[in-house]
Formats: C-alpha cells, sequence, structure tokens
C-alpha cells in the first residue's frame, strides 16, 4: 500500500529560537566558529569584539579560500550536511548547524560575507526579528548586509578570499544591565579557551594558525605542561585498534608543584584550575573537543575529579570518522568512550592515576631506583583494623638520635611524639588544601634554607658523634627527609671535625 505524505517544516522564528537553548558558552560558540575558519585553510582569524552596549558587535574574520554565492548559500541553511556523511581528513565539522546555531546563542542576527578566488563578493544573514514578522513563518535568508552593518562589513578586506561572521543584537552576550567590564571579562574568557581548544595549530616556531582577538596574538596553552620536563612523566604513545576506528593515547603525571615555579605552576593550573583540568583530553583532529573529564570510566564506580589526582592528564586522540561511536554532541563538548575501548582506557587511567598519586603524595620527589637505598621519611602511614593514622617515624635519623641519647630522654620524647601524633589536624589541613589556601607543602624547614642548614648542622654532628665518618654521614643525610631536598647544603658540610665533637667522642 502506498502512503501519501504532506509536507511539515518547522516554523522557522519558532525552530531557531528554540536551538538558541543549546548551552553554547560564548568562548564555545567562537571556537565552533573557527572550526570552519580550519576547515578553509586559514592560516589567520580575527575576533574582534567591538563594546557599544546594544549596539555592540562580535566579528570573526579569516584569510581561508571563502566562498562563492552558491557555496555561502548553502552553508547558511540549517543542516545542510549529513553528519553520517564521511568527510575529509581536515574537517572540523559534523552537523552542518554549529556556525548558526553557535551564532543565535549569543546574539539574534547572522551576517556572513565571504569572497572565494575567482568570485564576487556574496553575503547572506539570518535575523530573528525578521523571521518573528515573517506572517508564513518561512526561512527567509537575507541577502545582504543590514543597514547597521554595513561598518561591520569593512573588517574584510577589499581584496583577497576570506570570510567574515557577524554577531549581532547581542541579547545573550549583551543582556540587559550590562557593562564594559563584564564584555571584557569575556574576552579573557574566550581568550584562555582558544588557546586551549586549538594549542595544537598554535604551536611552534611556524604555527599553522594565527588567531588575534583585538589585535593581541593568542598564546597556545599546552595542558600537559609540555616546556617543563623536570619531573614530568609521559607514557609511550599507544594506539587502540576498534570498528569505529583506531584511537591514540599517551599519558601523563604533571611535576609536583615543587618542582615548579610560582609562575609555571599558575600556568599549568589551566582555566579552571588544578583538580578541574585532570582526566582525559579527547582530540579530533588536533582540536580539542573534551578538556579535562574521566569520561564516565572507574572500576567499581565512575572516578570522580579530586585533589589527589589532580596532576593526572591524558591525551586522547580520535579520528572524524569515529563521531557516532563517541557520541560528540553539536557542541563538541561531550565525548563517551565506545564499548570497545573502554576496558583498555579504564587500564591505562589506572595506572596512571596510581602514578599521580604517588607524586602528589611523596611531593615530586624523584623515586629511587630498586638497587638505591630508602630514603628515610619523618612520617609513616599504619593502618590498622581499616583506619590510617601517621606516626612520626622512630628510625628517622634526627629521632633516633635523640631518643638514643645518654640523657636517658627516651620516655619523655615519646610521649611528646605521640601527643603530637594524636593531634594532627589532619581535616583542617585537608580543607586548607582543596580550597587552595596556600598551604605550604614542603614544611617550614624546606621554606627556609637558614633554617634548614642550621638543622642539618646539628644532626650532622650527631651522626658524627655516632662514630659516622663525614663521608658516611653526608650519604646519609642525602637520603633522610627532607634534606635530601638540599644537595647542596650537605656537600657543603666540612670534612673535619668540630672540636666539641672530638671531645664528646673521646668521653664516651
Amino acid at each position: 500500500m502506498t502512503r501519501s505524505s504532506r509536507s511539515a517544516p518547522p516554523k522557522a522564528s519558532a525552530m531557531l529560537e528554540s536551538l538558541r537553548g543549546l548551552g553554547y558558552s560564548t568562548e564555545a560558540a567562537i571556537a565552533d566558529t573557527i572550526d570552519n575558519s580550519v576547515a578553509a585553510s586559514a592560516s589567520k582569524v580575527d575576533v574582534i569584539f567591538h563594546w557599544a552596549q546594544k549596539s555592540s558587535y562580535v566579528a570573526i574574520i579569516d584569510n581561508g579560500h571563502g566562498m562563492s554565492s552558491g557555496a555561502l548559500e548553502s552553508a547558511m541553511r540549517l543542516g545542510n550536511l549529513n553528519p553520517i556523511q564521511n568527510r575529509g581528513s581536515s574537517d572540523l565539522g559534523r552537523f552542518g548547524l554549529g556556525m548558526k546555531t553557535a551564532a543565535f546563542s549569543q546574539g539574534r542576527r547572522l551576517t556572513v560575507a565571504s569572497r572565494a578566488s575567482g568570485s564576487e563578493f556574496a553575503c547572506f544573514g539570518w535575523d530573528l526579528e525578521v523571521l518573528a514578522a515573517a506572517p508564513d513563518g518561512g526561512w527567509h535568508l537575507l541577502e545582504g548586509p543590514d543597514d547597521n552593518s554595513l561598518g561591520a562589513m569593512s573588517l574584510l578586506q577589499s581584496t583577497g578570499t576570506g570570510t567574515l561572521v557577524l554577531w549581532e543584537l547581542l541579547d545573550r552576550l549583551v543582556p540587559p544591565g550590562s557593562h564594559q567590564q563584564d564584555f571584557l571579562d569575556t574576552i579573557d574568557r574566550v581568550e584562555r579557551h582558544l588557546a586551549m581548544v586549538f594549542h595544537r595549530y598554535l604551536e611552534g616556531s611556524r604555527p599553522r594558525l594565527r588567531i588575534m582577538i583585538n589585535g593581541k596574538l593568542v598564546q597556545p596553552w599546552n595542558p600537559f605542561n609540555a616546556s617543563v620536563s623536570a619531573g614530568h612523566w609521559s607514557s609511550p604513545v599507544e594506539q587502540l585498534n576498534a570498528e569505529h576506528g583506531s584511537s591514540v593515547v599517551r599519558c601523563h603525571v604533571l611535576p609536583h608543584r615543587d618542582r615548579l615555579t610560582k609562575v609555571e605552576y599558575d600556568a599549568a593550573a589551566g582555566i579552571a584550575g588544578w583538580n578541574a583540568q585532570q582526566g582525559f583530553y579527547v582530540y579530533r583532529n588536533e582540536r580539542l573537543l573534551v578538556a579535562g573529564s574521566w569520561l564516565g570510566l572507574g572500576n567499581p564506580k565512575p572516578w570522580v575529579k579530586d585533589e589527589i589526582h589532580r596532576l593526572a592528564r591524558i591525551q586522547l586522540d580520535i579520528s572524524n570518522a569515529a563521531d557516532a561511536a563517541w557520541k560528540i554532541d553539536i557542541r563538541k563538548s561531550i565525548a563517551k568512550p565506545p564499548h570497545g575501548v573502554r576496558q583498555k582506557l579504564t587500564l591505562l587511567a589506572e595506572d596512571t592515576r596510581r602514578r599521580a598519586r604517588a607524586v602528589y603524595a611523596h611531593r615530586g620527589q624523584v623515586f629511587r631506583r630498586p638497587s638505591e637505598e630508602p630514603v628515610f621519611e619523618a612520617w609513616e602511614s599504619v593502618v590498622n583494623s581499616g583506619v590510617t593514622r601517621y606516626r612520626i617515624n622512630r628510625q628517622h635519623p634526627a629521632v633516633r638520635s635523640v631518643l638514643d641519647s645518654p640523657l636517658s630522654l627516651e620516655a619523655d620524647v615519646d610521649t611528646m611524639l605521640k601527643l603530637l601524633e594524636s593531634t594532627i589536624p589532619v581535616q583542617r589541613i585537608w580543607l586548607d588544601t582543596v580550597e587552595d589556601r596556600g598551604v605550604s607543602e614542603r614544611g617550614q624547614v624546606e621554606g627556609d634554607q637558614e633554617e634548614a642548614r642550621q638543622l642539618l648542622q646539628v644532626l650532622y654532628q650527631s651522626l658524627l658523634r655516632q662514630r659516622y665518618s663525614p663521608e658516611r654521614a653526608r650519604e646519609r643525610l642525602l637520603r633522610t627527609e627532607p634534606f635530601q631536598r638540599f644537595p647542596h647544603l650537605v656537600e657543603a658540610l666540612p670534612d673535619q671535625v668540630s672540636s666539641q665533637t672530638e671531645e664528646s667522642s673521646e668521653n664516651s
């Protein structure tokens, strides 16, 4: 039986008003627009934020290959491309909606002007006010710029190829009551976001892409802190093959803050801070889609972002043919690993999290090789009936020298140590740390080299009184916390034994 059909197109104004609620942030909307510039082989993109209260606008101009009138008209249609069709290897799009929905998430008028080689200047636009007033509810694509847009149109150079995307009537970006400072704060967020999302395009002495915001060059932000090598662990590159295509994974554990300068530490924290930036970084065609997420992985339950795994970051590259399998959304902000790779990704992440926890817990120290002697740590953890308690290590040389003192203070000293152990403000320390209140992770002695030098001298003399040779005493101190962090102070200790030490040795 043949079924009849009826045409039931959506009402244009209602459809576009609904699409405004997809949830784009301003920075994500601009990144989505720049994807088209990358696909057009642009080497430069200028983003212009123009403040004029209700007449403010945002313009994105590239020097790509541009579009003819027919190509631009097609690009302005919503859903002009089928998401299940194959894409070119350099294509960053998928749904044929990005440029339009990104613009409407911020304002009510979108105008696009373009020039391709050998073609005339072309310009089309959508205006939600015009569509709302149309009695037929039709899709009325406007040809040419609005009279109020002519000034911004001049940003597209009269010669050469390229495309200009203009957002106006910015009711979402500049809502009633907005001030210029709000506009400037938005520009800062956009800059940081683009620096992260396109960092692989922006890096190198001859970058593939330059992005300018109001004339300022955007500097790349690499989430894996590639410029800092001390204390940085990276796994070998591993390729995962599945039905939907191959993925490439490389795991990283960033250095502990002890290994970074304040400038390096603040820079590596990223847009949202250390805790929020942990997890997987999912790229497609080297464009970052998801920044810092455990992707719903975990064993036995999904992992959450926490303090002790803040140094773990994993680079994951997928092909643009795997969008459906990875459930990439229109905003390019969500990814879900397909079943075929979940187990392997979980194993890799578990190993990375374990390494990150070890670096965090040991404050970034270089771990000894199996053949080396252990470091005498000042504190040790003891688990009893599922409860972890922290004790001062009685075998630490500084503690041992007091306990073994001929003055027989062992009982009193042990009582004092137990008092300290029973009153550690663990919860307060943890809370101050996670709230980033500037808690010193190095300790008071490590923060003051002069105090460390004085304490080192006392312990050195104590070891000499125990008939250690100067050489052997220095070796022991080099593996004693916290002095292993000050090898230059240990090596500077004198070879000669002080007269006080010699007298003590003779009397003993």
